[in-house]
């Protein structure tokens, strides 16, 4: 692997490469140890966590669709104690950036967090402020401009690392949102997070998941998670990394031309737990059958028709 080829920098991070693990589909990195080499990764995003341990929603809680799933595991995860004490040494022995992600009900949860994870080894944090599968809490963050700029503001006195903010695709114009929480001090841009969507069982006329509704991922919201990217980089001046559906090397070329740094892939390391390596070597084959001397000669390159 080429590292200065692929090697890019967000936010003062150095990442290996631009490919991260997304948060809820890569667990906490053991769970995906025995299949690749964690070391390879730019990043890992990991589970969502909150102050408390949650059981999350009842089941089902995960339909598959014809191009993805729809989930409503409702931020299950041990807890933030839980996380410092019995994972993050597993993840620390790799070297790879690791990436917090934190949710909350209250905006006093999301400081706490950020307070008591800036003392610990972690690189950064993504801020959830969308979350499509829980009844209550952060999905309100994330839906306004007020509501965006309200909780990065207030997160950001509590950071002593740089400060990701995870945007969710159900709003208006996306690129207000976006410009708010640049605004007010996010490090970083990370979109999309899931689109709410429902399946119904024909035969017991009842939806297939507990909750009623999911986050829909996978390959089917890819065009408006590129489309969502490319206006957002356009808007503003912080790093922006892409992620929605990307399941190949190409999709994350696409990420990329459309203004991402970097890319996480979610979904797809449920269909194929190597993915992540795949869509790193297939970037790098891209790159160099190209001749491109760095991955910063394609980040925001696309020419629009007409």
């Amino acid at each position: 692997m080429n590292s200065s080829l692929l090697q890019v920098e967000i936010a003062g991070l150095k990442f290996k490469n631009p490919v991260i693990a997304a948060s809820g589909t890569f667990g906490f990195g053991k769970e995906y140890s025995g299949y690749i080499d964690l070391n390879k990764l730019g990043g890992i995003s990991v589970k969502g966590l909150t102050l408390e341990p949650r059981k999350g929603n009842k089941p089902p809680r995960i339909a598959e669709t014809p191009a993805g799933i729809l989930n409503s595991i409702g931020l299950q995860n041990p807890g933030v104690n839980a996380f410092v004490v019995n994972e993050l040494p597993f993840l620390k022995k790799f070297d790879t950036v690791i990436i917090a992600n934190i949710a909350g009900n209250t905006i006093e949860e999301y400081c706490e967090l950020a307070e008591q994870l800036s003392d610990t080894d972690i690189d950064a944090f993504e801020l959830n402020v969308s979350c499509p599968n829980v009844k209550e809490g952060c999905v309100a963050f994330g839906n306004t401009t007020s509501g965006i700029a309200n909780i990065t503001r207030q997160v950001k006195k509590y950071c002593r690392k740089p400060l990701i903010v995870k945007l969710t695709p159900s709003v208006v114009d996306i690129k207000e949102i976006g410009i708010a929480a640049e605004a007010n001090g996010a490090d970083a841009i990370s979109l999309i997070n899931t689109l709410l969507g429902m399946s119904i069982d024909i035969h017991k006329k009842r939806p297939v998941l507990a909750n009623n509704f999911g986050g829909l991922s996978g390959p089917a919201v890819k065009p408006i998670a590129v489309r969502m990217t490319y206006e957002v980089s356009k808007a503003v001046k912080i790093p922006v990394i892409g992620m929605g559906g990307i399941s190949s090397g190409d999709d994350a070329i696409e990420f990329m031309l459309a203004g991402a740094m970097a890319i996480m892939v979610g979904t797809w390391n449920f269909v194929n737990p190597n993915a992540c390596i795949d869509v790193i070597n297939q970037i790098e084959s891209y790159l160099s059958g190209y001749n491109y001397k760095s991955v910063y000669d394609i980040i925001g390159k696309i020419q629009l028709n007409g």
